[in-house]
């Protein structure tokens, strides 16, 4: 089976719930030089058509009916950057601008959907890199003063392991959702149901944990503390 998915926890269910299964993780990009989300991800449709994937993890709600679709994860954007860096104890609109910024593209192109949402409140900011992926993007931010807009999720996920720490953006930026899809027909296949549904329940399941130890870290005691003062 081939899916495209986020998948540390699917990893570690398979073992308990399909020890003889092997599973290919593979990278999916929008279409190069697409600006249409109607038809960006019409590659990855393809694929799915051909039953070159069975499973992916798409992040846009524009999916034709011959598909089905359902949400998986809804996220947002913080501002990472290393830990002690100047710009978390004053994350304002001024000293966002005046930063100077990391940006993910696949293309290379430095002007993003932050640069966008900037210019409508008459403001602008400096990319001085662009990087490939998110991963790249951890590692710089952890070793430069640079800051970057990355998942939340993710930034919480990887903190500790990168030394980095996440602030709420200084203007409003857009969540987003990643869709599971497959198509409707291959869902009559028992194996792809399942892998379907194994994806739903460990992003469903992972969430949830993070969740809970955000909030624990919150309320500076474990659960463990918490219910010894019940």
């Amino acid at each position: 089976m081939t899916t495209q998915a986020s998948g540390g926890g699917l990893a570690g269910e398979l073992p308990e719930q399909a020890p003889g299964i092997d599973i290919s993780v593979k990278q999916l990009l929008p279409l190069a030089g697409e600006v249409s989300p109607e038809r960006a991800w019409d590659g990855a449709l393809a694929d799915l058509e051909s039953r070159a994937l069975d499973v992916a993890v798409i992040p846009s709600d524009a999916i034709p009916a011959r598909f089905e679709r359902r949400c998986i994860l809804e996220e947002d954007f913080v501002i990472a950057m290393r830990q002690g860096h100047t710009f978390a104890r004053d994350p304002t609109l001024k000293r966002f601008c005046a930063m100077s910024h990391c940006v993910v593209s696949h293309s290379g192109d430095s002007h993003g959907f932050v640069d966008q949402h900037l210019a409508q409140l008459g403001h602008t900011r400096r990319v001085a890199l662009t990087v490939p992926n998110f991963m790249f993007a951890l590692a710089v931010v952890a070793e430069t003063d640079l800051i970057c807009a990355l998942p939340r999720r993710l930034v919480s996920l990887h903190s500790a392991k990168f030394g980095i720490v996440g602030r709420d953006p200084p203007l409003a930026l857009p969540r987003f959702r990643l869709n599971g899809v497959a198509p409707r027909v291959a869902m009559m296949d028992s194996g792809v149901a399942w892998l379907f549904r194994l994806l739903e329940g460990t992003v469903a399941s992972d969430t949830a944990a993070r969740t809970q130890s955000v909030r624990t870290k919150v309320s500076g005691r474990s659960p463990r503390e918490s219910s010894k003062k019940r």
